[in-house]
């Protein structure tokens, strides 16, 4: 190519994520290009060929370098589509023998799917070299000679040469990303906005406390050393194009090359990276290998807790902190983060007082739990989420020179809470010793405004949030959230991580048996005479009903000798204590308990082995209630009938609805019980009414103010619970 050619502009188009657009016009303008408009996720731009060569090289912030071949209004038809491109001279791009490959973006009303537009871009270039007496060219969607860029929105076409090949955040350097890893070209972009460039020519210092697979670092890294993001890149989308100038673009790589070999050398600015991780360490460290750069980073093993300055930076030394922790988008994951966020702030404030902090979350309320006021924010995409980059400036405290150590501050209602956690502690503490339990609830919604249950389950913490109406703002529902999370741990003495949360709300379809977690982590909890298996995280439930705890306590005085049946049975706890019985009396001679879940089935069975409980003697039988009832031969002296408020499992046949169906459910027991026993019906409907016509038939006692321990006083409606008795036995 001659030197004029090479000097001649032609029209580019760089993309980029959404929210770098003015960022990357501002870098293509420092590479010697002339950016003239900027449009979703993209920046147009005149340039020549070196420019558009140096942009594919050094750009830390595009995805894609495009040579625009074409831009035509009016495309709506794929006939029209197919003509554009077949006026497009491919001879001028496309070598003899060359292989070709195609990215549509957009649509129109004809052109709905993305690979039939990609279909008809490609007919129509393929239709025009035929046309030429030039061969087919081939297909190859994965290493193509030539790939084009083709985007059609609102009927406007641009097609053109993509020059880059793979997507430029791209840089080689990482090969296992990890879960949600940052994509390079935005950690550049953070690392641009929190005003690194500026600190490094600076000589200042950059610490990740979360450095995980160590993109920023590394981004961070490359600016600091001179060097180009790609420079290691083998191939790009240039090297199969018909035009590409091998000469222009070597010149240019050893430009590139001798810039990296000098910026190494004189780099003075230091660069930590921290993270509890042993996994996550050892990728930072082989990606830093692999980008050039493994002297400028120090890598070390700890916990953020711990968070220390190093030691080879001076008491004066100023710098920038940039982290980009954990967003929390499942709900369980918030007990953990909202300490995390937390610790950061604590440990920021701590070791790089005067410093410059950096957070980007997608979470801005758990950005609110550092403890330090963000003076900037920027609006940026990771993915499909929403995020902030939050600048803030990590204070000195005055005459020491060192920033205060102080856990965040309670808001004024997380305060409150903290009050009523400790209150409620206070009244049960005498009722917990005597009675030996270890699981109980500590608070249930006892202020409107932290709408939760918090259950201790021996020393883990299970926290429901209940749905807030929709007059409740959903951020200040958040808010409040967070608050409980910070305060929970604080105050019951309990790691984080020992807090599992989930939401409560009415249950519909398939929703009410999904699990909401794999962890398979159980453990082992003790009731009285029983040990039992509980699981806080896989499932809306855990194992264990706390409320019902009298009633399975009273089964078990109930059930020396006795032959015991338990109708859904759930995981059997109440089987279980009737089998042990009480010390004085033993237990019932011999139970069946029927489900119609495997899971629990399953749970009911571990929950025997864990007991010594003979399988002979104890039987779990899979069915539903309803049906097993209706066949059943067998007598027994004592039953429980628990079932659930409402369901409507695929494997039933209808829907179950305690309201409507307990005289069918009721009638059906009282057919299997002996005439000297005692069926025991107990159901969580709030507003449960028993048939009275069921009180002329049976001898009825509701007993439900009996059966509520310290721990669930307050909520007398929770459950109610009924003896009834054949009339005869009486």
């Amino acid at each position: 190519m001659s030197e004029t050619s090479q000097r001649a502009t032609s029209a580019y188009l760089a993309t980029c994520p959404r929210g770098l657009e003015e960022l990357l016009a501002d870098e293509l303008r420092a590479l010697g290009a002339e950016p003239h408009r900027t449009t979703v996720a993209g920046v147009h731009f005149q340039a020549d060929l070196a420019t558009a060569y140096r942009a594919c090289l050094w750009s830390r912030l595009a995805n894609r370098v495009v040579l625009c071949l074409l831009r035509e209004e009016g495309i709506e038809r794929p006939d029209a589509l197919h003509r554009a491109v077949g006026a497009v001279d491919w001879s001028l791009h496309l070598r003899p023998g060359a292989t070709l490959a195609v990215d549509f973006h957009g649509r129109s009303e004809q052109i709905r799917h993305t690979r039939f537009g990609a279909q008809t871009v490609k007919d129509g270039v393929v239709d025009a070299l035929q046309a030429q007496g030039r061969a087919r060219p081939g297909i190859d969607l994965q290493r193509p000679d030539l790939r084009l860029y083709a985007h059609l929105h609102r009927g406007r076409l641009t097609l053109g040469v993509d020059l880059s090949g793979d997507s430029l955040h791209r840089r080689g350097y990482r090969r296992d990303v990890g879960h949600a890893p940052l994509k390079e070209n935005l950690a550049a972009a953070l690392l641009i906005r929190a005003g690194w460039p500026q600190r490094l020519r600076d000589g200042e210092a950059l610490v990740d406390p979360l450095c995980g697979a160590g993109t920023l670092l590394i981004e961070a890294a490359l600016m600091a050393a001179d060097m180009a993001p790609n420079l290691h890149r083998v191939r790009f989308g240039f090297h199969g194009w018909a035009q590409h100038d091998e000469a222009l673009w070597a010149e240019l790589k050893r430009e590139a090359e001798a810039r990296a070999s000098i910026g190494r050398k004189r780099c003075r600015n230091r660069l930590y990276g921290f993270d509890q991780s042993p996994p996550a360490l050892a990728a930072a460290k082989a990606n830093a290998m692999r980008a050039g750069i493994p002297a400028l980073i120090q890598f070390h093993g700890e916990a953020l807790g711990q968070l220390q300055r190093p030691a080879a930076l001076g008491e004066a030394e100023r710098g920038l902190v940039i982290a980009n922790p954990p967003y929390g988008e499942r709900l369980g994951e918030l007990p953990e983060l909202v300490s995390l966020y937390q610790e950061l702030g604590e440990g920021v404030r701590r070791a790089f007082p005067g410093w410059r902090l950096a957070v980007f979350t997608a979470n801005p309320d758990l950005g609110h739990r550092i403890g330090l006021r963000a003076d900037k924010q920027y609006s940026l995409k990771n993915g499909p989420l929403e995020a902030r980059l939050l600048l803030m400036d990590v204070p000195v405290e005055s005459g020491e020179g060192q920033a205060e150590s102080r856990p965040t501050p309670r808001s004024e209602g997380a305060q409150m809470f903290a009050n009523r956690l400790e209150k409620n502690r206070k009244r049960l503490k005498k009722w917990l010793k005597q009675s030996g339990e270890t699981c109980y609830r500590l608070y249930d919604a006892d202020m409107p405004e932290y709408a939760l249950a918090v259950d201790v389950y021996d020393g883990r913490v299970h926290v429901q949030e209940y749905a807030p109406p929709r007059s409740i703002n959903p951020a200040q529902a958040q808010k409040r959230l967070f608050d409980a999370l910070q305060v929970i741990p604080e105050v019951l003495g309990v790691d984080p991580g020992q807090v599992v949360i989930k939401r409560r709300e009415r249950q519909s379809g398939k929703a009410q048996y999904r699990k909401q977690a794999s962890t398979g982590e159980r453990f082992q909890v003790r009731e009285g005479r029983a040990r039992l298996w509980v699981n806080l995280r896989d499932y809306l439930d855990t194992g264990l009903f706390l409320d019902h705890r009298p009633v399975r306590r009273l089964l078990g005085e109930m059930a020396a000798g006795k032959r015991f049946l338990n109708l859904f049975c759930y995981t059997a706890a109440a089987t279980v204590q009737a089998a042990l019985g009480t010390q004085e009396a033993g237990g019932a001679s011999d139970s069946v308990s029927v489900d119609l879940s495997n899971t629990y089935l399953d749970w009911a069975r571990d929950n025997f082995t864990l007991n010594g409980l003979d399988p002979s003697r104890h039987r779990v039988v899979r069915d539903d209630c309803l049906r097993w009832l209706e066949t059943a031969k067998a007598e027994f002296d004592l039953i429980f009938l628990d079932p659930p408020t409402f369901s409507n499992s695929k494997k039933m046949e209808g829907t179950l609805d305690v309201q409507r169906d307990h005289v069918r459910l009721i009638e059906l027991a009282m057919a299997r019980l002996a005439p000297e026993g005692t069926l025991v019906f107990s159901n969580n409907q709030r507003r449960f009414q028993l048939d009275q016509a069921l009180a002329e038939r049976f001898v009825v006692k509701e007993i439900s103010a009996r059966t509520f321990d310290p721990d669930f006083e307050r909520r007398p409606d929770l459950h109610h619970v009924f003896l009834l008795r054949h009339r005869e036995a009486t």
